[in-house]
């Protein structure tokens, strides 16, 4: 697996079949580093509104896209 650094040189370079891969990849990281920083603050007791205003999203849209994902 490439680094993050690596990751966002590809991203950058001049190769756009090498660069939208990085940016697929970057992007699954940024969603499943969100849904665990989202699960954390769960756990630690924030509200939806309060998880909503770090992600600048509403509160509705934080709830949809995380709000099943725990049992």
């Amino acid at each position: 697996m490439a680094t993050r650094s690596e990751l966002t040189a590809a991203a950058a370079g001049s190769d756009p079949a090498t660069g939208l891969r990085a940016v697929r990849a970057l992007r699954e990281l940024a969603e499943r580093l969100e849904a665990l920083q989202v699960e954390r603050a769960r756990d630690q007791g924030w509200s939806w509104q309060q998880i909503a205003e770090a992600l600048d999203v509403s509160r509705q849209a934080a709830h949809q896209k995380h709000g099943r994902r725990k049992g």
